[in-house]
């Protein structure tokens, strides 16, 4: 009985040991594991995508303030012909918004189409300064998927080459390296993508509020410019 007792405790000693030594792998081993010729572009990719993100976020939110009174000082300095003052605080409002009625005040005199073109050209141009970095935020969405799978194709044809040259002696520790990158360079470059995707239509739907308020301002401004004296 005592013999049976001793055996059950040195088995469940073992038991303990065998568990205390499993080897738990974190997030920074399994990058390891996918390989430097993905994995390091895939980093830089992200690197670049919050970056574009966090700046274009920035500089889109400052883009988005509105001066509640701004249109209505515009049009008391218009009625009162000042015009030298309504440009004054345009410049120092200091939006797309307000740059765009700047151009539109500087072309007062001229032929309402004249004038209306003119708003319109400066807010294309603020728009396209608005959406810098964009095209290289949608081709990292896209792009990074297809690097994640190209590290499994290039990490299958390891695993392969490494069974062929096993021959008969074919383990799965042999075979570990290639898997690991097939398959963790898969989900690097779905999670990069994924992110850079939901950045970009992030962006995108501030970007469309903003141009939205363009327009509105430009609208009012253009009924100011048509009220009857």
């Amino acid at each position: 009985m005592v013999q049976v007792t001793d055996t059950l405790a040195t088995t469940a000693e073992t038991i303990t040991e065998t568990a205390a030594e499993t080897v738990e792998m974190n997030y920074l081993d399994l990058a390891m594991k996918g390989g430097p010729v993905i994995m390091i572009p895939l980093l830089i990719l992200s690197i670049i995508a919050v970056y574009i993100f966090i700046e274009r976020l920035v500089v889109i939110h400052k883009a988005s303030k509105e001066d509640k009174d701004f249109m209505n000082r515009i049009k008391d300095y218009i009625t009162d012909g000042k015009v030298e003052d309504a440009s004054h605080l345009c410049q120092s409002v200091n939006t797309p918004y307000a740059r765009m009625i700047e151009k539109g005040i500087s072309r007062l005199g001229k032929p309402m189409n004249d004038v209306l073109v003119a708003i319109e050209n400066v807010g294309n141009i603020e728009t396209n300064k608005l959406e810098k970095g964009f095209t290289m935020l949608a081709t990292i969405s896209g792009g990074a998927p297809m690097l994640g799978f190209l590290g499994t194709v290039l990490g299958m044809v390891q695993a392969f080459f490494d069974m062929a040259n096993a021959g008969n002696n074919v383990d799965i520790t042999v075979l570990s390296n290639g898997i690991y990158t097939a398959m963790i360079t898969t989900v690097a470059g779905l999670i990069v993508g994924i992110v850079a995707y939901f950045a970009y239509n992030y962006l995108v739907a501030k970007l469309d509020n903003v141009v939205q308020s363009m327009e509105r301002k430009t609208m009012e401004f253009m009924d100011l410019l048509n009220e009857p004296v």
